[in-house]
């Protein structure tokens, strides 16, 4: 079984990011998911960061949208069940 991918686009300085990333590190965990989290911080690229501007997190789960701005636990693990 491989990792499910989970992809972060954050920016320093963003408590809503550190939620996001706390939760999925949490979820995962608990659920027995191994993730392979990658945070993209938008403020690195200016193509990222007019995409994204303020609308951190934005979370992808094997390339597919799933959040913006916060985490439902009991939706991420729905998801991430199907994706394991």
């Amino acid at each position: 079984m491989s990792d499910v991918s989970v992809t972060v686009y954050t920016r320093e300085d963003c408590h809503l990011c550190e939620e996001a990333v706390e939760t999925i590190e949490r979820v995962a965990d608990d659920e027995g998911v191994a993730v392979a989290l990658d945070l993209v911080d938008v403020d690195d690229d200016p193509d990222l960061r007019e995409a994204y501007g303020e609308r951190v997190p934005y979370v992808l789960l094997d390339g597919t949208p799933a959040f913006k701005y916060r985490v439902a636990e009991r939706e991420l693990r729905e998801k991430l069940r199907k994706s394991s």
